[in-house]
Order: C-alpha cells, then sequence, then structure tokens
C-alpha cells in the first residue's frame, strides 16, 4: 500500500484509510454492528493488507474496538484520525482525553470537530479551536481540522489557517458531496496548496456507485486522479471489500 503525506502535518499514512461510519450516528455504525471481535479482526486483516489508516468518530463508537485492534500491534505504524461533535473548549478538552482512554493510547494523531454546516464556523467555535490547539502543544494530539457537511463550511475551511487537516465528500457523481465535483475539487486544490492535509470520503457515494459496471474502481481511480487528496477513507464491511479496494490502489498507483 502506497504511503502519502497529509499535507504539512508530518503525518505519513497509507493511502486508504478503514473507515467505520458507514450510516454512523448516535454511537453506531454498520462496522461496529459487526460485533467487537469482528472490527477488531478487520483492523488486524486491513493492517496486514497494508492500510494503517483508521478512521474513527466518537460518533461512530468505534473506539473501544480500535483499543482491542492496537494490542499486539506498533502504535506508531498506525494514523488514528478522530472527530469530535463538541463545540465549547472544555467540553472539547474532555473528548480528547476520554478517546485517548477509550483507545488506549497516548496520542490521537488527529481529531476533526466533526461534521460542520456553518460558513461561519471559526466564529461560531472559537473555543472548540483553541482547545484543540492545547491538545496539540500538550502532545495529546498531533493535528486538528474538521469534516464538512457544507458547500460554505467547507470554503471557509480552506481559508482558515487553524485547519490542518479537512476530511470531505467526494465522488465522481457527486453523490451525497455538499457541492459538484468541480466546485469540491477546486476548494480542496486550494486547502492542498496551501498545505493541508485533505483525505476524502463518500468515494463510492454511501455504496451507490458500487451497483454500476466497474463503479468501484472508476470511483477509486477518480479520486486518485485527484493530486489534492492525499489519501481516502472507505467504510468496509468484510475482507472481501478490504481485498477489492487494497486491490484496485495497488493495481492503480503501482
Amino acid at each position: 500500500m502506497q504511503t502519502v503525506k497529509l499535507g504539512n502535518t508530518g503525518i505519513k499514512t497509507s493511502r486508504l484509510a478503514i473507515g467505520t461510519g458507514s450510516n454512523g450516528w448516535n454511537g453506531r455504525s454498520n462496522q461496529t454492528d459487526l460485533g467487537y471481535q469482528e472490527l477488531v479482526d478487520l483492523f488486524h486483516f486491513a493492517y496486514r493488507q497494508g492500510i494503517k489508516f483508521w478512521d474513527l468518530a466518537d460518533m461512530y463508537g468505534s473506539h473501544p474496538h480500535a483499543k482491542g485492534a492496537l494490542r499486539g500491534l506498533d502504535r506508531d505504524e498506525i494514523t488514528i484520525s478522530t472527530k469530535t461533535t463538541s463545540r465549547k473548549g472544555l467540553a472539547v478538552e474532555k473528548d480528547v482525553k476520554r478517546f485517548l482512554q477509550e483507545t488506549g493510547t497516548e496520542y490521537i494523531d488527529i481529531v476533526l470537530l466533526h461534521c460542520l454546516t456553518e460558513r461561519d464556523w471559526p466564529q461560531r467555535y472559537p473555543d472548540a479551536m483553541e482547545a484543540l490547539s492545547r491538545c496539540k502543544e500538550q502532545g495529546l494530539i498531533r493535528a486538528h481540522g474538521v469534516s464538512c457537511h457544507d458547500f460554505g463550511a467547507l470554503q471557509t475551511s480552506a481559508i482558515t489557517e487553524w485547519v490542518e487537516v479537512v476530511l470531505t465528500r467526494i465522488n465522481y457523481a457527486g453523490v451525497s458531496m455538499d457541492a459538484s465535483p468541480p466546485d469540491i475539487i477546486r476548494t480542496m486544490e486550494t486547502m492542498a496548496a496551501q498545505g493541508k492535509g485533505v483525505y476524502g470520503m463518500k468515494v463510492i457515494g454511501m455504496g451507490k456507485l458500487s451497483k454500476e459496471d466497474e463503479g468501484v474502481r472508476q470511483a477509486i481511480e477518480f479520486v486518485l486522479s485527484l493530486p489534492c487528496v492525499h489519501a481516502m477513507t472507505i467504510g468496509m464491511e468484510s475482507e472481501a471489500q478490504v481485498q477489492e479496494n487494497v486491490a484496485i490502489i495497488n493495481e492503480l498507483t503501482d
């Protein structure tokens, strides 16, 4: 599996991340519904295939599964990204410390403000931003950023210096995205030019694009063709899906 740099964060990781939030919210997802040991085993299988980037979130309930999967692995080989829905400084700091306990780690690589939907989010949530900056200064996290579910919020993240990593929805068909693919791509190009780490989600359109002939391959190839997207997360639920996605990426990046 190809190793990439996430912008200027200093974080190097696999081109593909295993996502844990398919249809996820309120402490569950398709991945966590598999069962504790089943998801731990899937993490391990993905690791053996070269996937060393784990996309978690408090709202997915996937922290304990990551903790179990980390046992016996070299923590420093794994990139862990997770997300908080808290918007107040004290709550964000408490979340980060809880995330450390839940994942059994001394640091988390990336913590994102989850599901931003307001164009003026930096004016609304300065305390949350400052809290993550303090966590970084204390060595609790390596980088901070945002995941966006609104085009205005995404555009703002592109020009906000505080943002180091962005998780954004991107696929060739515009399925479950915040704007048209050309508009999203232009925004991501701005991010990448400023040294932000960019990784894509909804690459297969919440599975909808997989129903087309060669749909998964076409979807992955499209995102791989974008220099402004450093990595991608795909919510996989079986070893067969892991193998398929890894094979496509390895073939296209060989």
